[in-house]
């Protein structure tokens, strides 16, 4: 036998030696594998084989981690290939966890297999031994959460750590999940599960499942509960009066099931009956009226009265009149039979027949009374055409009026402001120099009747203009109406196109103003209206008011990425006619980057549809509307009066809307709850001053001075959550970390404000102090905002509310405006005058800082009346008349006398 020597083993003429010899004709075949070995994992403790087959082959040893396994270690077999005859040599080994463990230093346990012939050797591939494992802590388990209906859900799961990697699979409620057969699930490549759209039937208990080939981990169970917030059903019909007769009540009511609330979603808010005074009419009996006079005799020599159950006609159920309408009667006794039964009177009593005499008479009393009758109508006929005579002449007389104003003493007792008047620097002697308006011969004088024909025309279809004052009076009104302010409301609401127009006085201004001019104002709301001097025409006065609308009485039709960024304002009445344009002043909540947005100015028709008017920076100078976009404020020219809206597109990821976070809690707390309210807002100051009403009545305590945050349009929710409480004086009532607002809820900005509570709870009612943090931030967003919280809760603490304006609503007249109106007309009249060198209303707008809008000056019959409108417009409480001046005097415009005009001119 051929002995080897290898790798210090010497081969020895044993059965179980791993060499052999190869007859002649196989001398000269390399070995070839027919089975390699492969990866393997020792579970627990049991060893696992390898094995190594090769044809033909003389030997096969195996070589572990670079070392060559002993020859007793390997169990041989051998047998032969039938098909070529040639031998096969299978060799296996076993390897065991200590042999593994005891490998230090290595990455991996590798063994391979080596065969040999008479011509020379093959390895065959590594296959590595690792020891299986599956650790028993998840690295990051699933959580429950709480989401609304249609709302994705995110549900984490970082299995354990475990050779080979674990499978991971969900359950709910005990059943695996399948994505394939139901798409609403998606897992992500990291084992994440997404719920693409809550549905009712994904409620239950969401369970991340881990397994290899060692053992099986399941993770706690995080609870998914998606819920539906409750909505009121439409109410019903009022039920029928309770009392029968006089005073009682009747009720309607509503349910909350449209949809109803659902696993613990919030019930509606309200009430759900509904109670009314009523009256029911009492039943009337019916009454008979007298009885007619008797008729003429008849060819039947008969004559007959009637009469009507009409005093009281029954009603209400009343019992109609008992016995007879109709009675007849023999003209004389000796033509009736004598036999028969007289007819009955009224009372029952037999009817004594008349004599011949006496119907003569009768029949002669009747036809008086008919020429009576008839010359009485007559008369009326006559009256009523001599009445409608003179109200046409007088109508006709009232519509052609065309009185000079002689006396100027109606200008100034006319337009009184309804409040102070602020306060001018006392050095702007330049423009601050009032006219003399009870002087007759002043710029004043002249006709009240309309520049335009088509004034003349105007129908009082299109608005409630008021009627001349009786006995042709002009006084005009100062804004100030005679009756109450809600019957001025009511009024309005009257007309067909103010059924909607909202009967909440607070928010409504209106006032009384002529050709002179003026200015609307809802205080602490950023809401004004500019009437400049010339915009009515002369000879007509109007009644106009300005109201904010509640937006959750609005519905503006918004679609894709469109966004209400102010207040619904109307003002009116819509239809009048003004020679110039009104300005309208009105918050925004944009981020003011025009590269961002698509900014429209949407105005509602008579039919009640949303139009767009405009469209910022694509205005026309020939357009009834142009519109300025400052900051936080915007300012609309209009020639129309209506309801008016901005409404912005955003063009890309970066546009922003700007919201204002406010935190109220209770003034004092007395239990051991206390409650923190977050409002989140447009930065607007109509809903701000919402806010602080509502929570004025309800004794809420403002936390901290409103804080801003940029919300972009990523379709990332709102996410708040409190932190850094004293744990051992306070604990979280929440089940959930945090608290989220979703995202369309605010880019939409139809609903008024959106708010949500902290429900905190003291461990002792000694506990009077509380300090925390809030943080509000949009979820994989950049803009993050922190309040911190420290505040008393003690019952001698006090509502802290911010100062709220409380100036006049209206102003008529010269009090209306900084610059007084025969210093605005000289102005005018010389800086409208193009000049070559450019010192006109162009550099006027230039030094103003408003030469963008140039093209739209230009398009006006006075630039400069346009430009000191916009002027007073910005300026009306913060003005500097003096800067103004200033401004006035760098132009260079002294031939005009604009600056030194006496006390006689004025």
């Amino acid at each position: 036998m051929l002995c080897w020597i290898f790798a210090g083993f010497t081969c020895t003429g044993s059965e179980h030696a791993a060499t052999s010899t190869l007859p002649a004709a196989f001398t000269d075949l390399l070995p070839h594998f027919l089975v390699e070995p492969e990866d393997e994992y020792i579970v627990k403790n049991k060893p696992v084989t390898l094995t190594c087959r090769s044809t033909p082959a003389t030997q096969i040893y195996f070589k572990c981690n670079g070392e060559w396994v002993h020859q007793d270690d390997h169990l041989i077999e051998r047998t032969i290939d039938p098909a070529t005859a040639l031998p096969i040599m299978q060799v296996k080994i076993d390897i065991t966890r200590q042999q593994v463990e005891k490998v230090f230093g290595l990455d991996e346990y590798w063994c391979q297999c080596v065969a040999w012939s008479t011509t020379g050797t093959q390895k065959s591939q590594k296959a590595f031994i690792r020891i299986a494992y599956l650790r028993k802590n998840f690295e990051e388990e699933p959580q429950g959460k709480e989401v609304t209906l249609d709302q994705e859900v995110l549900l984490r799961c970082h299995p354990p750590e475990g050779v080979p990697p674990p499978e991971v699979e969900w359950q709910r409620n005990e059943d695996v999940l399948d994505p394939a057969s139901d798409p609403n699930f998606f897992v992500t490549a990291d084992h994440n599960l997404i719920i693409k759209q809550a549905r009712l039937a994904d409620t239950g208990n969401y369970t991340c499942a881990a397994k290899n080939i060692v053992a099986r981990r399941k993770s706690p169970s995080a609870t998914v509960v998606v819920y539906v917030n409750g909505g009121w059903s439409t109410w019903t019909t009022w039920s029928s009066c309770s009392a029968v007769c006089g005073r009682g009540w009747q009720k309607r009511s509503r349910s909350c099931t449209n949809p109803t609330p659902l696993n613990g979603g919030t019930s509606c808010e309200g009430q759900n009956v509904q109670k009314s005074a009523c009256v029911a009419t009492c039943p009337v009996d019916g009454g008979w009226s007298e009885w007619s006079k008797w008729s003429a005799c008849g060819a039947d020599c008969s004559m007959w009265r009637s009469r009507e159950c009409t005093q009281p006609a029954p009603s209400t159920g009343g019992k109609d009149c008992q016995g007879l309408d109709l009675q007849s009667l023999n003209c004389t006794s000796l033509e009736c039979p004598q036999s028969e039964s007289p007819p009955l009177s009224t009372h029952g009593a037999p009817l004594q027949p008349f004599s011949t005499e006496r119907f003569c008479v009768t029949s002669a009393s009747g036809a008086e009374d008919v020429a009576l009758y008839v010359g009485m109508v007559a008369v009326a006929l006559c009256l009523t055409l001599l009445l409608i005579v003179v109200v046409l002449v007088y109508r006709r007389r009232k519509e052609g009026l065309d009185a000079d104003v002689a006396d100027s003493s109606i200008l100034t007792t006319g337009f009184q402001p309804m409040g102070i008047k602020p306060t001018k620097p006392e050095n702007s002697h330049l423009l601050t120099i009032q006219p003399d308006l009870t002087s007759t011969s002043t710029s004043y004088q002249g006709t009240l009747r309309s520049r335009h024909d088509t004034v003349g025309k105007f129908s009082m279809a299109n608005g409630p203009l008021l009627d001349p004052l009786p006995n042709g009076s002009h006084t005009l009104h100062n804004g100030k109406l005679g009756a109450d302010p809600g019957e001025f409301v009511s009024r309005l609401t009257a007309q067909g196109y103010f059924k909607t127009l909202p009967r909440d006085v607070d928010n409504t201004s209106y006032g009384t103003f002529n050709f002179l001019g003026g200015r609307l104002t809802l205080p602490n709301t950023g809401i004004s209206l500019l009437i400049p001097p010339e915009a009515i025409p002369r000879g007509k006065i109007y009644e106009i008011y300005l109201t904010v609308q509640r937006k959750e009485d609005i519905r503006l039709p918004l679609a894709g990425c469109q966004t209400l960024l102010s207040p619904v304002v109307s003002c009116g009445p819509p239809g009048v006619v003004l020679t110039r344009p009104v300005i309208l002043s009105m918050d925004h909540c944009s981020d003011a980057c025009p590269e961002n947005w698509a900014v429209r100015l949407k105005k509602q028709n008579y039919e009640g549809t949303w139009e767009d008017v405009l469209l910022m920076g694509e205005e026309h100078p020939s357009d009834p509307y142009y519109c300025q976009l400052e900051a936080e404020t915007c300012r609309v020219f209009s020639e129309q009066m209506g309801r008016f809206a901005l409404v912005g597109e955003s063009l890309h990821m970066g546009a922003a809307k700007r919201l204002r976070l406010v935190l109220f809690s209770d003034a004092y707390c007395t239990t051991l709850e206390y409650n923190i309210r977050v409002y989140c807002m447009d930065d607007t100051q109509d809903v701000f001053k919402e806010v602080m009403q509502m929570e004025r009545q309800l004794g809420g305590r403002l936390i901290d001075e409103p804080h801003l945050l940029l919300f972009k349009d990523s379709y990332h929710n709102l996410r708040l959550s409190i932190h850094d409480m004293p744990q051992a004086h306070w604990r979280s009532k929440l089940l959930a970390g945090y608290q989220e607002i979703p995202f369309y809820h605010i880019w939409n900005g139809s609903q008024r404000y959106l708010h949500c509570t902290f429900t905190l709870e003291r461990l002792s009612l000694a506990t009077c102090q509380l300090s925390c943090q809030l943080c509000v931030w949009q979820v994989e967003g950049e803009g993050q905002s922190f309040v911190t919280c420290s505040r008393s809760i003690s019952k001698d603490a006090r509502p802290i509310f911010l100062l709220m304006d409380s100036s006049s609503t209206a102003l008529a007249g010269p009090s209306a405006f900084q610059i007084p109106y025969l210093i605005r007309q000289k102005i005018c009249s010389s800086l409208d005058t193009p000049c070559p060198n450019g010192a006109d209303w162009r550099m006027l707008a230039q030094r103003l800082k408003l030469d963008r809008h140039m093209s739209f000056f230009a398009s006006n019959v006075s630039p400069t009346s346009v430009i000191l409108d916009l002027w007073e417009a910005q300026h009306f409480h913060s003005g500097n008349i003096n800067q103004l001046a200033t401004v006035m005097a760098d132009i260079g415009k002294q031939e005009a006398m604009i600056f030194l005009v006496s006390d006689g001119e004025c």
